[in-house]
């Protein structure tokens, strides 16, 4: 009995020491909790919650680009992904090779993006491949416990309604360079791309918007649980332009894909650019999604030149549509005027030279209005030399030939008159015979389509008109103020503006089977073909045409118009390369363009309401 009792005793001892250990450790364990639940709480939910929630900025939609009327000429579709979350991927070699099996990314690519782990920023995701299909996705989504930071997400692509009919104008976007990264890092975001050429580009920091950011939890593999937040930044502003997208569909229908052409169409009253055509033309949405090298050999070598915006880049002799300006200089000047008259027998002889006037036998004796309606080139000679090449040069950059025009878009060429220094400084005297040449367009002297456009703008309004593209930029309008008086002489715009009304209306005009059929609406305007080498009939024979030449040799032809005479309301002016004759060539596309224009007008609706549509 007394053995029992010890061993009761024993095992009662034994019970407290080991209740006295757990207790023990049951208050170490809850002394810890305590320390990690209470005192270092707050600390360790935020370790936790930055293991768990993966923060990323997200690209802005780029601003639309819309017509006058508010048609979309350049919007955004979605375009499905696969991005890198480099801080979710431990081994982005061993990722990346993964996802080529499901996948398939070419040596090249896989390197590059390798290469540019090392610099990307870790809180931007990486662009792997993008416009997934849906088979692609879909495999992305079965495996997606192999690709550990692999993201399929829906981005945004440009895209063009118009195509090649608004290319020139609006320009394409492409991906940032290196060097545009490292000034905006925002520009590192997958989805963000750069205005390269026309409208997207003048117009660029606008239409980018500002990046926004998404808050996502994670698990360990970096697999997106869910989203917890998301600030969608500010997107691009939409850009409305003057453009009429009927207007210019009608131009590059007129033009046409096989000729190397351009025009464009301005409002008289405004200066508002309503058609900017350039054929041929090119596809802009490949140079977002790649262009291949068999595409761009295609564009560069033809001679045609399709990449070129030849409304605004491209620099002609202006030939006879130069002569307006001619005349106006001489008329400001005092050294002619309405009356004074000068005698062609088909060739002006300057010491033992002779210039030759187009046509042969000569127009007898002209005054201002006959020689602007029968382009007598000989007329123009004399004005020419009594005038000479300082007035000439001045005038001519009031009229915006060889001076800037205004435009709100980059890259515009501005043209080219000589001046005396100028041909010094290239170590040449200049002479008569120089300025000759100049007085019909000839020689030095170069325009652009948008140059021409403007200045008989400006001689039909008597007004400084400067174009412009852009009307609004978001809710901001960025277009001119009313242009002011060009302050030159009435009566000089008065008769130059009855010799173009007759090139186009009287018989004798070189236009004249271009005449509008809409009763009481009449054009008025000026042919032009400027040689692009020395091959004057004068030199060749009376039996020799340019159209023997072979094409790229071939004269350039030209016309300026303006309509409807009583009331001008628009300005156009036509360039077909290699054209040959601008009466031939230019002179019907500019009256199709222009009938397409005047059939838009409320005035003229009832005339032209039944006239067939431009070819």
């Amino acid at each position: 009995m007394k053995r029992d009792h010890r061993r009761g005793l024993v095992f009662t001892r034994r019970a407290l020491l080991l209740a006295g250990g757990q207790m023990g450790l049951l208050g170490l364990l809850a002394a810890r909790l305590y320390q990690v639940q209470v005192v270092e709480g707050a600390r360790y939910a935020l370790l936790a919650r930055h293991n768990s929630v993966s923060t990323r900025l997200l690209a802005p939609v780029r601003g639309r680009i819309l017509d006058r009327a508010g048609t979309l000429l350049a919007g955004n579709k979605r375009n499905w992904r696969a991005l890198l979350m480099l801080d979710q991927c431990p081994k982005p070699a061993a990722t990346l090779a993964a996802f080529s099996v499901l996948v398939r990314l070419r040596p090249a690519e896989t390197a590059r993006l390798l290469a540019a782990v090392p610099h990307h920023p870790r809180f931007i995701p990486l662009l792997v491949r993008d416009f997934l299909s849906w088979r692609e996705m879909a495999t992305l989504a079965v495996h997606a416990p192999e690709l550990p930071g692999i993201l399929v997400d829906a981005g945004m692509t440009r895209f063009y309604p118009f195509g090649g009919e608004m290319a020139h104008v609006l320009g394409y976007v492409g991906p940032p360079t290196q060097a545009e990264v490292a000034k905006d890092r925002a520009l590192a975001l997958p989805g963000m791309v750069v205005g390269r050429s026309g409208v997207e580009s003048y117009r660029d920091q606008a239409l980018r918007g500002t990046a926004g950011s998404v808050h996502l939890e994670v698990d360990a593999r970096g697999r997106v649980i869910r989203e917890l937040d998301r600030e969608p930044g500010r997107p691009g502003a939409d850009v409305v332009l003057t453009l009429d997208a009927g207007l210019q569909q009608a131009a590059m229908a007129t033009l046409g894909t096989r000729r190397s052409a351009s025009a464009v169409l301005l409002d008289v009253t405004s200066g508002a650019v309503l058609a900017m055509a350039s054929t041929p033309s090119f596809d802009p949405t490949l140079f977002e999604s790649g262009v291949s090298l068999r595409q761009w050999k295609s564009w560069v070598e033809d001679v045609r030149s399709p990449l070129l915006n030849k409304a605004t880049d491209g620099s002609y002799p202006p030939g006879s549509t130069f002569k307006p300006v001619v005349a106006m200089a001489a008329l400001a000047a005092g050294v002619i005027t309405a009356q004074t008259r000068f005698y062609c027998p088909g060739y002006l002889k300057l010491g033992n030279h002779k210039f030759y006037c187009w046509l042969h036998w000569g127009h007898g004796s002209v005054d201002l209005t006959s020689a602007l309606t029968q382009s007598c080139d000989v007329f123009f000679y004399n004005v020419a030399l009594r005038t000479g090449i300082d007035r000439i040069e001045r005038m001519a950059h009031r009229f915006a030939i060889g001076a800037s025009a205004g435009l709100d878009l980059g890259g515009v060429a501005q043209g080219f008159v000589a001046t005396r220094e100028w041909w010094q400084k290239k170590g040449h005297h200049w002479t008569p015979g120089d300025t000759v040449v100049q007085g019909i367009g000839q020689g030095f002297t170069l325009a652009t389509p948008l140059g021409l456009a403007t200045m008989i703008a400006r001689m039909a309004s008597g007004r400084m008109i400067r174009p412009y593209l852009a009307a609004r930029v978001g809710a901001r309008p960025v277009a001119p103020p009313p242009p002011p008086p060009m302050g030159l002489p009435e009566r000089a715009f008065a008769a130059i503006r009855t010799g173009l009304f007759g090139v186009v209306n009287d018989s004798r005009g070189t236009a004249y089977a271009e005449r509008l059929p809409l009763p009481g609406v009449a054009m008025a305007g000026k042919t032009g073909s400027a040689q692009v080498i020395n091959a004057s009939t004068g030199n060749r024979g009376m039996s020799f045409h340019t159209s023997k030449l072979p094409w790229k040799y071939r004269p350039q032809a030209l016309f300026i118009a303006y309509a409807p005479v009583a009331a001008p309301r628009y300005a156009l002016a036509v360039v077909v390369e290699h054209g040959n004759e601008g009466a031939q060539a230019a002179a019907p596309i500019a009256r199709e363009i222009m009938l397409a224009a005047l059939a838009r007008d409320g005035v003229v609706q009832s005339e032209a309401a039944s006239l067939p549509a431009p070819a």
